[in-house]
């Protein structure tokens, strides 16, 4: 029997595995039941819930919360609208304040950067002008919020009221680059901001182009580089590229044309688009401000490369072609105005400009009567033979070398016939004149030979200043090519001719206090309240509003003016003279804009000084019909008895002396003109002589009568 039988009792049955599985899951739930409600309530207590926009706009809707940030108070203020209306709205406050675990928080939240959610811009952005400038501790540099708006009121570029808008574009840059006190900082000018406004793209957005290129179209947005990099779309090389994406036709024919083909080589001297058009301040080609109108096209803009020299030099392309243009009927009529004559567009093309040799060039032989035709219809073959660019040094055609040879016969010509007749007329007019002052008995000395020689130096000295200091400031001037100085030689001559002046100021200063005839001179020359009313009378007469003719002493109304005007001219040209002469000195003791001043004033002063003797005083000296053609007493200091007489009525002293030197000279006795004689007796006594010529028996007649 088995051991099982032996006790008596059958075999035990064995224990299901299925039991034992439900059992432990049963004891598993029952535990999970009795802990997780406890798990969860610790839970609750460990892992607070985020605070929502609502809390934290609880506090941050208030405009009068800030914090101290630096010595400064700061707003924490959000605006509950503008935040909902912003691109950021989308997001928790605490999905960008990530360390803010409760609200109100205890610490205060770190400072954001944009490059949390936007590394790409942030990096552009670091590599751009702007953030190396504030890499570079330049807190006027523009950031994200600059051009953004602050991070709980940006609103997406669509959107019209977007800082980052199309049509906002240039007021947001202009928000800095506007900005004089801003940009002046940082080393840089406002004109470009200012000419784009007034710019054919400017005033397109303005009028509310959505089209018109603005500021991130040229430069970029983020990654804003000098337009010395390469890689920035401003490059040289780069603009035709950049004006691409607007003008892609125009481009495409730019590409092909012989400036195109030049940039494509790397040529530096080539134009691109901003050359010929301008930077910031485009404008349209109607416009006669823009630099490609029809006016400005030769003048300026094709002959910044096309009129000098090293284009020439360089690659062998005849230079002065503005220049043999504007001497031309064409060129000669763009001067006077004329909006159809034909300019440098008109035949050479605007963006496709190709060489002569090409045959698709408008100037190309084959196509010229085409070219001409547009404004000449039914030019020939024989009417296109002639040359545009009129006496050009390289073109040694036909036509050309008849001209410079007509011309140079011609010069030849009128130097000579023209001087003949110079020198013919300055013969003649001089023998007429000396014989002219010779007929008249010239008594009465206005001038002292001392006054003359002081009278001489004065006029030497001045004629001297004007020309080569108006030589400086007009070097193209006739008058400058006649003196024919170099920039040295002409300020030697100017400083001498100014030491001579001022020395014969000097010397007539101290002639005017220390001699007799000095002081008689400043003495009569002294204005007068009779000088008012001489200048009255004096208009009236010669208008005919008055028939008695006004008389004067010794010198009139107008001589006074005309010297104490010298006087004060005098005074200022040296003065200004050497504080520009010594600049240094000057220049250590005031501001270096006194420079500037004194310069502007010695200008205008030697304006005012030149034109005032051409005006006044040489109408007195040659064009006054009574002494044409010269009034020679600055020469020997004399004037005849009667025109003396006749301009200075009242000065009875000097006729009265005239009279007696006159009466000594023909041997009588000095005895029979007494002191007190009256002045018209002693003329007449004078007068009667028996050598009187012709001419003069009617003047004396009227004298005694």
């Amino acid at each position: 029997m088995s051991q099982t039988a032996e006790f008596g009792r059958g075999p035990s049955p064995p224990v299901s595995g299925c039991r034992f599985a439900r059992l432990f899951f049963g004891v598993g739930i029952l535990v999970l039941a009795l802990v997780l409600p406890l798990c969860a309530s610790d839970n609750k207590k460990l892992i607070p819930i985020k605070p929502s926009n609502e809390e934290c706009l609880a506090c941050h809707s208030d405009s009068s919360m800030t914090k101290e940030v630096a010595g400064k108070q700061v707003s924490l203020f959000v605006s509950e609208a503008h935040f909902k209306n912003s691109i950021h709205s989308m997001f928790t406050c605490v999905d960008c304040h990530t360390d803010v675990k409760t609200s109100p928080h205890e610490n205060s939240p770190a400072k954001l950067s944009c490059a949390q959610c936007h590394a790409d811009q942030q990096a552009a952005y670091e590599r751009s002008l702007h953030g190396q400038a504030l890499k570079k501790g330049d807190g006027n540099s523009a950031t994200c919020v600059s051009c953004h708006g602050g991070p709980h009121e940006i609103l997406p570029a669509a959107d019209p009221k977007s800082r980052v808008n199309h049509a906002n574009i240039a007021a947001t840059c202009g928000t800095c680059h506007g900005q004089k006190f801003v940009m002046e900082a940082s080393g840089h000018s406002t004109q470009p901001f200012l000419s784009y406004e007034e710019s054919v793209h400017g005033r397109a957005v303005a009028a509310g182009s959505d089209k018109a290129a603005v500021c991130t179209d040229c430069h970029g947005s983020h990654e804003i580089l000098s337009a010395s990099d390469s890689k920035s779309p401003i490059f040289k090389f780069n603009v035709p590229a950049t004006c691409a994406k607007c003008h892609s036709s125009v481009q495409t024919q730019f590409a092909q044309s012989i400036h195109g083909q030049a940039i494509a080589r790397g040529n530096w001297q080539a134009p691109v688009c901003t050359d010929c058009h301008g930077i910031h301040s485009i404008k349209a080609h109607l416009d006669p401000n823009s630099s490609v109108s029809a006016q400005n096209l030769a003048k300026v803009t094709c002959a910044r490369c096309h009129e000098g020299v090293r284009l020439s030099q360089e690659l062998g392309i005849p230079g002065a072609r503005a220049t043999t243009y504007l001497q031309s009927y064409h060129g000669l009529a763009s001067k006077l105005g004329s909006q159809v004559v034909a300019n440098c567009a008109s035949c050479h093309g605007v963006h496709n400009i190709l060489p002569s040799s090409d045959v698709r060039s408008t100037v190309n032989k084959a196509n010229l009567v085409q070219t001409c035709g547009q404004c000449h219809p039914g030019v020939g073959e024989k009417f296109i033979m002639g040359q545009v660019h009129v006496d050009t040094p390289l073109s040694a055609d036909v036509g050309s070398v008849a001209v410079r040879w007509i011309r140079r016969f011609y010069v030849g010509m009128i130097a000579f016939v023209i001087g003949g007749m110079l020198l013919h007329n300055f013969i003649i007019w001089r023998r007429k004149a000396i014989e002219r002052r010779k007929s008249h008995s010239r008594l009465v000395t206005r001038m002292s030979k001392n006054q003359r020689w002081q009278h001489i130096t004065l006029f030497v000295s001045f004629i001297v200043l004007v020309l080569t200091g108006f030589a400086l400031k007009y070097p193209d001037s006739w008058f400058a090519a006649l003196l024919s100085m170099s920039e040295k030689v002409r300020g030697i001559v100017h400083r001498t001719a100014a030491v001579f002046l001022i020395c014969a100021g000097v010397y007539h200063l101290l002639y005017a206090f220390l001699t007799r005839d000095g002081r008689r001179l400043v003495r009569d020359l002294a204005p007068t309240a009779k000088d008012a009313g001489d200048l009255w009378d004096t208009m009236r007469y010669y208008l005919g509003f008055h028939s008695n003719k006004p008389e004067f002493a010794r010198f009139t109304y107008a001589e006074k003016a005309e010297y104490w005007a010298l006087v004060w001219g005098l005074i200022v040209m040296a003065g200004t003279g050497i504080m520009l002469w010594a600049e240094i000195s000057f220049g250590s003791l005031l501001p270096r804009w006194w420079l500037d001043v004194a310069t502007a004033i010695h200008f205008y002063e030697a304006v005012l000084a030149s034109l005032a003797i051409v005006v006044w005083h040489f109408y007195q000296v040659f064009f006054d019909p009574d002494v044409y053609p010269m009034n020679w007493t600055w020469w020997d200091g004399k004037m005849s008895f009667e025109h003396y007489r006749e301009e200075h009525a009242l000065d009875s002293e000097t006729l009265l002396q005239a009279a007696r030197s006159h009466t000594a000279d023909n041997q009588v006795a000095p005895a029979a003109i007494p002191e007190n004689e009256h002045v018209g007796t002693a003329i007449e006594n004078a007068t009667t002589r028996e050598d009187i010529r012709p001419d003069e028996e009617e003047v004396v007649s009227e004298r005694r009568s």
